[in-house]
């Protein structure tokens, strides 16, 4: 009889397996952690941020102690910050109810920050949950294998494969490594652009090598134009080498890192306009204003076209009991946005 399913991805990931700092000892911190971060993360990025934020937070009593800038500084430059924020949050629930680890993915799904997948993935590499789970990568591998053209956006066709893959995920004597097998497979084998078909444990049952069509599933929606946002930002040293910041206080993804003092404009903004927008933001005036760059960066649903200003020649006094709060500071002592971190660069 020839070697099942799940049999030949246990196989395949028994020799192929990447190696990652968090499955080295898959504690359940070290593992929650790790897939917070490796949400809509790529996994080169992670390595490096993970073993600094346990450097910082060892365990999830250190976690939940910790003040909410330190945590938001340690993952400076990961990007998607509610994730920071739900992590602490989460560590504290889990300390508030005694510390011990949830085991099924139902109890994970329960703490802010943690969805389907990742509680899938924490339950069954850690506690042996036969939880399948169903990521970018999954659904790419099986979308393929199966030769299903649904629209995985939607919870209906994820929790439809869910339920094909969970009978084979049941059947696996570590549910967790066949999870990663599935992931690492779509990772580094089954790729969006160019599958490495010859090396697929699954080619031989593969509906789309069959038909010659690897790269049309999963079937991708239209996308939609993106808007571009504009803004200008006023850069402002005093005389100690400090720059001045103002912190976010909306209930966006950014709330509560700092970035230069801006605001949104049209595309016709001048320096002008950034002397203007700093008088009201800080209460401070700048004789002197000069344009030293452009910085575009892209978040989940806009681009941001932000024209960077220095001011200088500057008189009156910080307004500290304006909102946002602003203050001058050091960047290393605060956690800032990436698009302030490159406009310091300018």
């Amino acid at each position: 009889m020839p070697p099942s399913l799940t049999e030949r991805l246990l196989s395949w990931y028994r020799i192929n397996r990447r190696e990652m700092p968090w499955r080295d000892h898959p504690d359940p911190y070290a593992v929650w952690v790790s897939e917070i971060m490796l949400q809509q993360t790529r996994v080169d990025t992670v390595r490096g941020y993970f073993v600094r934020f346990l450097e910082a937070f060892p365990t999830v009593r250190t976690l939940a102690e910790a003040p909410e800038q330190a945590v938001l500084k340690k993952w400076e430059g990961l990007g998607y910050y509610s994730r920071a924020r739900n992590l602490r949050r989460a560590a504290q629930i889990l300390m508030e109810q005694g510390g011990a680890w949830p085991r099924s993915a139902e109890a994970w799904a329960t703490l802010p920050g943690v969805g389907p997948y990742t509680a899938a993935a924490i339950a069954s590499i850690c506690f042996g949950a036969c939880e399948p789970v169903v990521d970018g990568n999954v659904i790419r591998v099986f979308a393929r294998y199966l030769g299903w053209e649904d629209d995985f956006r939607t919870r209906l066709s994820r929790e439809k494969l869910a339920a094909w893959l969970r009978p084979h995920v049941m059947r696996s004597p570590a549910p967790g490594d066949f999870n990663q097998a599935m992931m690492d497979l779509g990772a580094t084998v089954c790729t969006p652009r160019i599958p490495t078909c010859a090396v697929c444990p699954l080619r031989r049952s593969c509906q789309a090598r069959r038909e010659g069509r690897q790269t049309a599933y999963p079937v991708k929606p239209k996308s939609q134009a993106i808007p571009v946002r504009h803004s200008i930002a006023a850069r402002v040293r005093d005389a100690r080498g400090r720059v001045l910041f103002t912190q976010r206080v909306d209930e966006g993804l950014l709330k509560g890192l700092w970035e230069l003092p801006s605001v949104e404009v049209t595309n016709s903004a001048t320096g002008r306009d950034a002397q203007r927008a700093l008088r009201r933001l800080t209460g401070l005036r700048a004789a002197r204003v000069r344009c030293v760059g452009t910085i575009r960066h892209a978040f989940s649903h806009f681009r941001l076209v932000m024209r960077v200003y220095e001011l200088t020649e500057i008189s009156g006094l910080l307004d500290t009991g304006r909102q946002p709060p602003a203050r001058f500071a050091q960047p290393a002592r605060l956690p800032l946005t990436t698009a302030t971190r490159r406009a310091l660069t300018l």
